[in-house]
Parts: C-alpha cells; structure tokens; sequence
C-alpha cells in the first residue's frame, strides 16, 4: 500500500492510478478506510506478531456507564464443552446417572453433598466454603432449543446470541460488543481513562464485537497480559512507515488508535503496582489469569468487564482424571480469587460466571469419556449472589433424546439479561435490544437493580419453607376483618425500604424477615399495633447491617400471615 523506496527530490509521477487520489482522502471515511484494510468490526491490529485490540469510549458515556454501577463482571469460558453431569451431580437421579456411566461415574463416596437433592465431586471441595457463605449458585439445564453441537457454532452462538442460522452465517456481533457499542458510539475517536473490557484469548469469540470494532482489550494468553501489566510496554510503531504513504492520513487514525492500545498497557500497569495480591494461588495458566484480574480490581483500574478461559473440555477420552485436573484448578482459583478481593471487600462488587459451548452427553462412549451434547450447569460465584442455591430445573435423565442428550431448561439468553439488567444496571429495553429482541425473563440470581419483580425463584429440590412463628398476642381476628390488613414496600429514598402497614383493628404484629433461601435474618417488628396505620423502617428496626438484595418479609397477626418481598439497595 505505501511506496518507501522512492527519490524524495523527485516529484512522482501520478500514472491513472493516482488521478483519484485526493478525491478518494475527502471521500473515504475512516470506517471505510479500515475495511480496506480488513480490520473492520475487529478493532484489532498485527503488531509485530500479536494481536491487540484496543477500546476506546468517550469520557462522557463512560462517566454515564461509570455511575451507573461499581460492579464488575468475570466471564469465565470453559473452552471444549464442559460435562454438566461431573460438575452437578442429581443425587435424587444418581442411579440413573451411574447407570448411564459405568466406568467414569463419581462415586457416592466422592460426592460433596450441598443440598439433600444435588452435590458436587470432592475435587471440587474448594468451594464448599463458599457455598456456606453463600457465594456460590449454579444454574440447571442451560442451553437453548435446537441446540448446536458444533464448537465453531456453538461457540459463536453462545457469544452473538443469533439462534436464527446456523454454521459461518450467524451474526458477527456480540452480545457483550452491542452493549458496548450503544455505550460508547464515539469509540474509536475519544479514549477512556481505562479499557471497557479486557479478554484474555483471542481465539473465536465473539463476545466483545461490535459493528465497529472490537470492546476489548484483548491479548492473546496470560504471558502477554502479565508482560503489559508489569512493564506497561509492549510494541513500537515505525512513523517513518507513515510519512511517505498515500494513504497518510488515514494510517495516521489507525495509528491513534494503536496509541490507545499504548496508552491502555500504561492504565494496566499503573493499576498492577497500586493492586497487590494478598493470597498465594497455585501455578497454572488459569489461576494466574484470576490473580492478574483480582491485583487489576485491587488497584482500581477501571475496567468494568473481563473475560477469561480455561482449555481442554473436549474429553471425549481420559474423561475423569482430565475433568479433575480441570474442576480442581478452577475450585482453588475460584476460592483463592475471592479471598483475595475480600481483603479489599470488593468481593461483593465482583460476579463470575461460567459459559461453555455446550454440555456433554448422558451416556459415556467407548473411550471413558463422553461426546458433544446438549444442556449443562452455569456457575455462578460472588458475595454479590446473596444466597448459595441450585435453581431452575435439573434435566430429566430418563428420557433423553436418540443420542443421550441432556434437554435445556433455562435459556442462556434469559441468564445474559439478568445480568446485564440486575448486574450491570442496563435499562430493560436495551438489555432486550442487545439479546436480538429475546423478550426479559429475569432470573432471580440475588441480585436487583431495576427494581422488578421476580418470578418464584425456582429450585429443583423444594425450595426452605418459612418456618412457624408463635402465635400472635391479642384479639382474634375475624377472618374478613384479616383479610382487610393492608401492607406494601415502599422506599421514601432509595436506600431506605419501608412497610407500609394498615390495620382495620388492634392486635400483637410479628414482622420476620427472611432472606430468598427462606433463613430467618431478624425481628422487624413484634409488638401491639392499634388501629390505623404505620411506616415500619426496616433498617432502622433490624439495627445492623443487611447485605444489598431482595427479601421477604412476612406478617403475622394470630394465625393469619402474609408475605412481600422488598428489596434491601
């Protein structure tokens, strides 16, 4: 493209392939010009032999996003099709499940048992600790229908949401990528003080592109990442190269951006000295990733979306030892990583969440492993869940499909919106905007910024009833009369939940409140009330701290009780 051999004290002759050329400078835009280059909807450049992308909002939308929420979201791609039957296991179904793997079945000895109806291997005992601080969910049976079994497509799916084609035709943005891009239109031309997201892997995803360019900074393993943050160096670009080139001016844009590139391993570094960690992780690629990103959150720098991977879910042979060595390094660094960020409390800013191409087959194959299949388990991990729970419902393993497949029964796209609506803070009507129109269905995961109403949160084992309260003081009320008790939330300020409670005679009221696991956290009221109305400050009343989330509250007056649920920001 740029001639750099020609006699500078000779004019050039401009032969018939010049004649256009000033012509072509005032009509090309810079998005053109970057599509002529074939890096369009990339944002990524070749320096060298590395590929770095660069991000680039405009400080306005970026203060606008940054006040919208602190928290901070860790994708966690489980690359090669994770096996949902040796990371959940359905106790209430595990003779079926053996059945179906008679030589690579976790043993009844071997499974860490969180609830009555489902457990976890024993390799996984790391995050057993978690689960009893509640920072721990997993979600059955995700996937979606007709689902791909191809890693290239199912891939791409899981990252552009696009379920309408199939193979190389599937939309080439995603779901991450059109956030970003309605976030910051100006991306390429108005740098942020720090990168909208960060990708370690560069390999087939979508998840961070846009039409324009790519959202995040990406580099290609750990090693380079490490190499940015603790030199905040990484390549030189020759000007000389811009000088004498037809297309100058142009290249010089590209080279604004690439400065960017610069200027964000700076911002990295900056944030890796400030950030320190303060647990000793294990030495494999994974943990090194999640202890990168807890000394980048530690040191504020900024980045509100990161995305990690851990290899080799292809275990289509050697299926238990490879699955242990894999789920045992993800548990310990998992672990290890909110420990870390809990010495700085900014383990309830941060969710992680798991993704993976596809599950895996019910039935094992002939080489001790299993084949491609369909639905399979999300984990989810941060203080930020409020509660440790299975939800949804488990796959049924009796009858699966011709080829042993395990049904979905909680769509991804419905996990994606609840955390880009309750996590993130994105308005309802964009979230379902970035989701290619998939109406909202939000999942009650713990957490709740937009203020809707969930639906039941569902477990597959019975979900704790409340338990019973002593009966109330003073008169019995007539049946008509109770049903006449008027109650409802209310918030005077955000931050501030009140109970508005009207009562239509006097009596001894007992107001419990329970978290959305069914745990009693406290005494909101207990005392006679005489007729009439009151405004009950649940923080005032509880006297203590009570983490953000939603709660139920329940009234009972004698043996009449009723329930709402409120939510505590």
């Amino acid at each position: 493209m740029c001639d750099t051999h020609h006699n500078h004290d000779i004019e050039p002759h401009k032969g018939l392939e010049h004649e256009g050329h000033d012509v072509e400078h005032k009509a090309w835009s810079r998005r053109s010009f970057i599509q002529a280059l074939g890096i369009a909807g990339s944002g990524s450049m070749m320096l060298g032999s590395n590929l770095l992308s660069a991000s680039a909002p405009s400080p306005l939308t970026a203060a606008i996003a940054d006040a919208e929420t602190d928290n901070i979201l860790v994708l966690i791609r489980l690359n090669g099709g994770n096996d949902g039957l040796s990371t959940v296991i359905p106790i209430q179904q595990y003779d079926t499940y053996a059945n179906a793997r008679p030589n690579i079945y976790i043993p009844e000895s071997k499974i860490l048992k969180l609830t009555d109806d489902f457990g976890v291997p024993t390799y996984m005992n790391s995050l057993e600790p978690m689960w009893g601080e509640g920072q721990f969910k997993a979600v059955h049976g995700v996937g979606y229908e007709n689902q791909s079994l191809s890693h290239f497509t199912g891939s791409d799916i899981y990252a552009n949401t696009d379920l309408t084609t199939t193979g190389f035709d599937g939309l080439n943005t995603g779901w991450m990528g059109r956030h970003f891009e309605d976030c910051y239109p100006d991306y390429l031309i108005n740098p942020p003080e720090a990168p909208a997201a960060i990708q370690i892997g560069s390999i087939s995803n979508l998840v961070f592109q846009g039409e324009e360019t790519n959202y995040a900074f990406v580099t290609n393993n750990i090693d380079q990442l490490e190499e940015i943050a603790q030199t905040g160096f990484f390549y030189d670009l020759d000007n000389s190269l811009f000088d004498s080139c037809m297309y100058g001016d142009q290249l010089r844009f590209l080279r604004g951006v690439a400065n960017t590139t610069y200027e964000y391993a700076g911002k990295i570094h900056e944030a890796y000295m400030r950030g320190q960690n303060q647990v000793e992780y294990q030495d494999n690629g994974f943990a090194r990733q999640l202890a990168l990103l807890a000394r980048l959150i530690k040191g504020n720098l900024g980045t509100k979306v990161y995305m990690i991977s851990m290899g080799g879910f292809d275990t289509h042979g050697n299926q238990p030892l490879a699955h242990e060595r894999l789920m045992s390094n993800l548990s310990i660094a998992i672990n290890n990583f909110y420990e870390d960020l809990g010495f700085t409390e900014q383990d309830g800013q941060v969710l992680s969440m798991t993704f993976s191409e596809f599950g895996r087959r019910i039935f094992e194959n002939g080489s001790n492993g299993t084949d491609h299949g369909k639905a399979a388990p999300t984990l989810f991990f941060g203080s930020g869940l409020n509660g440790s729970a299975f939800v949804g419902e488990h796959p049924s393993l009796d009858n699966p499909n011709g080829r042993g497949n395990l049904e979905y029964t909680m769509d991804f796209r419905d996990l994606y919106a609840t955390v880009l609506a309750e996590w993130l803070c994105v308005p309802i009507p964009k979230v379902e905007q970035h989701l290619l129109d998939h109406p909202y269905n939000p999942v009650n995961l713990g957490f709740n910024c937009s203020g809707v109403e969930f639906p039941d949160i569902a477990y597959d084992d019975e979900p704790p009833t409340l338990p019973d309260t002593p009966p109330g003081e003073g008169m019995d009320p007539d049946p008509e009369l109770a049903n006449q008790i008027i109650h409802r939330p209310y918030y005077p300020t955000e931050r501030n939940p009140h109970i508005y409670l009207e009562m239509p005679f006097a009596a001894h009221v007992d107001i419990q409140l329970y978290n959305i696991l069914g745990q009693n956290v406290g005494t909101v009221f207990n005392e006679m009330m005489l007729e009439g109305s009151a405004e009950i400050n649940i923080r005032e009343r509880m006297r203590g701290s009570l983490s953000t989330g939603k709660y139920i509250y329940r009234i009972q007056v004698a043996d009449q009780k009723m329930s709402k649920s409120v939510m505590i920001m």
